[in-house]
């Protein structure tokens, strides 16, 4: 071995220690689906929604995946994704997908004249934990606008469990329900529900009912 290339070997050496003692990191990234109930008066609390819509573009960065679905009477099913991208690397182009999205969100908010007849919560978990799974994030949320009513029709088989393994499922803006007025137990009947439901998928249960907390929205 001649001296050049004893100095390109000795020169090479550290770097290809530092490349073997580092593996692949966990993916930095994140993964957003927002889930809008339809059914009743919870389209009235669109304008929430949208405004939660507006936080996400404004924090989620290059790389990040962001979807936006209804909930309604059958909602396993890709017609009900109204929105979904995965923001560019290039700024220009990630601007314009977020300009883009909003756009989507508006336009089906000022679009919904009438409610669902149904809500079909369980079909709406599955359509996105596919989609997260999918984008290979390191953290995944699932932000869910309902009052947390599962009404489904009655051909509709959803009473089996779900995997939601390392999925960080949010109830945001829980409505209370008329009948809850009468026995507010029965709306935290409905949480727990959900909550042992997430819980037994592999999943991460969170309630966050003040929009004025948003900092917090997005950690895991």
């Amino acid at each position: 071995m001649n001296t050049i290339t004893k100095l390109c070997a000795a020169a090479c050496l550290p770097l290809s220690l530092l490349l073997s003692g580092c593996g692949e990191g966990a993916p930095q990234n994140k993964a957003v689906f927002m889930l809008i109930d339809t059914s009743g008066t919870y389209t009235q609390e669109l304008d929430k929604a949208r405004a939660i819509s507006n936080y996400l573009l404004a924090n989620l960065n290059s790389g990040d995946s962001l979807a936006l679905a209804r909930i309604d009477s059958g909602s396993f099913s890709e017609k009900d994704i109204l929105a979904k991208t995965t923001f560019d690397m290039r700024p220009s182009t990630a601007n314009e997908q977020k300009r883009r999205f909003k756009q989507s969100v508006d336009e089906f908010a000022a679009g919904l004249s009438k409610g669902s007849p149904h809500t079909d919560i369980t079909g709406g978990v599955m359509q996105a934990t596919q989609y997260l799974q999918e984008t290979g994030a390191g953290d995944k949320f699932i932000l869910i606008f309902s009052d947390m009513e599962e009404d489904l029709p009655h051909d509709h088989i959803r009473d089996f469990p779900i995997r939601l393994d390392d999925v960080n499922v949010v109830a945001l803006n829980v409505t209370k329900l008329r009948s809850d007025n009468l026995d507010p137990r029965d709306y935290l009947k409905r949480l727990q529900h959900w909550q042992q439901r997430v819980q037994d998928g592999g999943g991460n249960w969170r309630v966050v009912n003040d929009l004025e907390k948003l900092d917090s929205l997005l950690v895991p």
